[in-house]
């Protein structure tokens, strides 16, 4: 089994699109691809229903899509036959966290990712290498920061699966290495997946997400992701993706219905 569980649901033009035809265009690509079921895992931030929680520009200037519009468009494409899977790439939000869980608990969602972007809410890690966090704090600060904001997700059971879970690397900015036993130690405690992201590879850092040696500490599942934000980019790096999960240990893959977990046998 060969899952892309991470991808935002876009037209042919890369615009939003929260339609049939246009989860349509990306199970056609992941059939090319070999891919057998995808998840699509909007943004939390782009939806207004959610308004509320988000304070700085780049999330509130977003909040314009409605959130069931969203959930419908997946429901009837799974609904059609396609192996779609409705999920959300939902912030970690501190302290208000339960709060958003509540906003969003009424809906039918396979899975929810969880992922940390933003410091506090606000600085953010992945918004350039001398903006955000890292023109706040030093960057050993900003990785202390990062996973004790990471960790708190990974316990907090409001998420099935972190995507990109060391995502601050995105500049190749070093400072994690001492930390990854402490993380892997929180996602093991909260019993979440990890997912195997090969996103990183068009970024700066040239690297998947997350390093092999958290995969090594933990003993968590894994899925499969290419963050697509395209359709083209459905399953894109997938055999080094795979490569990456055999080498650690990992002969299954995670796959989610209704917020429940099951293993089948990865590849």
């Amino acid at each position: 089994m060969i899952v892309d569980y991470h991808m935002h649901l876009r037209d042919a033009a890369s615009e939003i699109a929260f339609t049939v035809d246009s989860a349509e265009r990306f199970a056609e690509r992941a059939a090319e691809r070999g891919v057998d079921e995808i998840g699509f895992t909007e943004h939390v931030y782009y939806f207004r229903q959610t308004r509320d929680f988000w304070r700085i520009p780049y999330q509130t200037d977003r909040c314009e899509h409605d959130l069931d519009t969203y959930v419908d468009a997946v429901v009837e494409a799974k609904r059609r036959g396609l192996p779609v899977k409705l999920g959300l790439e939902v912030d970690w939000l501190g302290e208000h966290a339960g709060e958003l869980a509540e906003t969003l608990a009424p809906y039918p969602w396979d899975y929810l990712l969880g992922s940390v972007h933003w410091l506090y809410g606000e600085h953010g890690v992945d918004s350039g290498a001398e903006a955000g966090a890292w023109a706040k704090w030093p960057e050993d600060e900003v990785w202390r920061r990062y996973v004790e904001e990471l960790s708190a997700a990974a316990r907090s059971g409001h998420f099935d699966v972190l995507s990109h879970p060391d995502l601050a690397k995105i500049f190749g900015v070093g400072g994690l290495d001492e930390r990854y036993e402490e993380l892997a130690c929180a996602v093991d405690d909260g019993g979440v997946a990890l997912e195997i992201s090969t996103a990183g590879l068009r970024k700066p850092v040239g690297e998947l997400y997350p390093d092999p040696r958290l995969l090594r500490m933990s003993v968590a599942p894994v899925t499969l992701a290419s963050d697509a934000h395209e359709p083209v980019l459905v399953g894109e790096d997938f055999d080094r993706a795979l490569e990456l999960a055999r080498s650690t240990g990992r002969d299954t893959v995670c796959v989610f219905a209704g917020r429940t977990r099951t293993l089948e046998p990865l590849g």
